[in-house]
């Protein structure tokens, strides 16, 4: 009873945000079926599995798992290459069949993903580049919602406008927009961002109980309809509206339905498609549930090694019934956030309305303009990039600023998109890593006496073979009859490389200089005679006598190195 509870705790928020999310993937769905070269159809099939099948099996609470454009490269790749020549042209059809054989082995190898924790990958993601990310795709959504806000007929060479916002901002609409501008589309597009805008301050609070996105998908429609009796002229029909297949009977809906040809498991090449769809898919949907998580309003984790197992179940059943591969997309869950969505509840309810509405209702949902789902789109997509985060990482450093603008500009790049704009922005992450790692490899106090002086260093969390070289000068530059405390009590890891140098400093060099060297803190395992009971306090006294200190700094090494080197 009370598992019930919680399940529909939040029912009337779920399905209303399962509502909004199910007309905005509806055309993405269809969308990314066609760019991709697949039947129309496969792409409601995976929305739908994604939505009921992985939205029951995923631990993610607002994820929302679909088709996405990230994967159409490989898709239309897949199926020229396995589609075999018949009376010299490829039979689409057959080389579909052997595709969706790939499909299930993508989804049989996530699953073992999954049960092998390959999932924790995600946690090595630093903030700066999800954070990019989101940006990236942010920027990405905006631009390519763009065509149909301003009502551009895309022709099949430019059809990449109404996909998600993976694959990179597509150019090409863009300049043509000034030409081809429906003053119909621009109205409904532009109410629908004013009131999306207006619901989101404080003024409208009152109002919170009305959903923004479904006020301004049947406003929308309803000015359209509007538009068609009174205004003519600014009506928008065919491309600019939803396009859906209408069967004309249960049989027509049914047969729609593709079972995957099974002697394609015999195709060492539909093994390696499978390879190369399980793990693009799989490290989408990682980067996916991390922003997720990030998103959500709740602060709640998400298993990377159970939401590969939910994938892995859905696409063995995507291949198995006509599907295309599916992955965890982050446009539909930032719109589910948006939209309020509090759990799971919410991406079932989507599934479950791309199924029962694409079987009996489709002539009705083709009624709604596309523009006025690209302002929700537009309206999400300036949620992810909006000024505010730009600030806040400025604030939060160099280090973390310039890795997220650089993974933000590469992901909404068209000829990079998201995987090789995350790459780019984790090579400069791992390159502010270890410049801050080579930067700080200790601090130190320098008490100088008449007698001679005390250097205590201080080593940091992490000492790398990075901090070697740095390391080494120091010591080299310590003054003869000196005394140095090293001090590890705070260092978690010291590489082998620098233990053998203070091992080798201990031994020969400090003896040789007359200078006394004491450590403390040194885990036993290091193996190094450190003076575990002494004190870094004990030492600067036996220095001083009694002496008052001639002077004082402390610092980073650089200050250090300075000042003995200078002297």
């Amino acid at each position: 009873m009370s598992t019930e509870k919680s399940f529909f705790a939040n029912a009337k928020n779920d399905l209303t945000a399962g509502l909004i999310v199910f007309l905005i993937a509806l055309p993405l769905c269809l969308g990314i079926a066609q760019a991709s070269n697949a039947p129309l159809f496969s792409g409601i099939v995976s929305g739908v599995i994604g939505g009921i099948v992985i939205g029951f099996f995923s631990k993610s609470s607002l994820s929302v798992s679909g088709p996405a454009a990230g994967l159409v490269a490989i898709v239309i790749g897949a199926l020229a290459s396995l589609s075999p020549v018949v009376n010299g042209k490829p039979d689409t059809a057959a080389g579909f069949s052997f595709f969706l054989c790939a499909v299930m082995i993508a989804g049989f190898i996530q699953l073992i993903l999954g049960f092998i924790r390959a999932g924790s990958i995600a946690n090595y993601f630093p903030t700066s580049v999800i954070e990019g990310m989101l940006a990236g795709i942010g920027l990405t959504i905006i631009f390519k919602q763009l065509p149909d806000a301003f009502g551009y007929i895309k022709t099949a060479a430019h059809n990449a406008g109404i996909e998600d916002g993976e694959a990179g901002v597509a150019l090409d609409p863009i300049r043509r927009l000034i030409d081809h501008i429906e003053p119909g589309a621009v109205i409904i597009a532009l109410i629908g961002i004013a009131i999306l805008a207006l619901w989101s301050t404080r003024a409208m609070s009152r109002f919170k109980m009305i959903p923004a996105g479904l006020l301004v998908v049947i406003l929308g429609t309803l000015l359209n309809e509007l538009f068609k009796h009174a205004l003519p002229a600014l009506y928008v029909s065919g491309t600019h509206l939803v396009s859906l297949p209408v069967p004309k009977s249960a049989g027509d809906f049914f047969n729609q339905f593709r079972m995957p040809d099974f002697s394609g498991f015999a195709n060492p090449l539909v093994w390696q498609t499978g390879a190369t769809i399980a793990i693009v898919a799989s490290i989408e949907t990682l980067l996916c549930i991390e922003a997720t998580d990030k998103l959500d309003p709740m602060k709640r984790y998400t298993s990377g090694d159970a939401e590969l197992k939910a994938q892995g179940i859905g696409n063995l059943l995507s291949g198995l019934v006509g599907g295309l591969p599916i992955t965890s997309v982050i446009v539909r869950s930032s719109a589910n956030i948006n939209a309020g969505a509090r759990s799971k509840l919410s991406a079932i309810t989507h599934g479950v309305l791309l199924l029962v509405c694409v079987a009996t209702i489709p002539m009705i949902l083709n009624l709604i303009p596309k523009a006025t789902l690209a302002a929700i789109l537009i309206f999400t997509g300036y949620r992810l990039c909006r000024p505010a985060v730009f600030r806040h990482m400025w604030h939060a450093g160099l280090s973390q600023f310039i890795p997220f603008v650089v993974t933000a500009v590469c992901v909404a790049l068209p000829f990079l998109g998201l995987l090789k704009g995350v790459g780019i922005g984790m090579i400069i992450s791992i390159f502010y890593i270890l410049r801050n790692n080579l930067r700080i490899p200790f601090f130190y106090h320098r008490t100088v006496y008449e007698s001679g002086e005390v250097v205590r260093l201080d080593l940091a969390q992490e000492v790398s073979f990075l901090n070697k070289a740095s390391i080494k000068k120091t010591l080299e530059s310590i003054p003869e009859k000196s005394t140095i405390i090293l001090d590890a009590s705070g260092t978690e890891y010291i590489d082998y490389d620098v233990l053998e140098l203070i091992r080798e400093f201990q031994i020969t060099k400090a003896p040789d200089k007359d200078i006394k060297m004491s450590l403390v803190g040194f885990k036993n395992t290091y193996k190094l005679a450190g003076d575990e009971d002494e004190v870094p306090e004990n030492e600067e006294r036996e220095t001083a006598h009694g002496q008052a200190p001639i002077k004082r700094t402390a610092g980073r090494y650089k200050k250090l190195l300075k000042q003995l080197t200078s002297s």
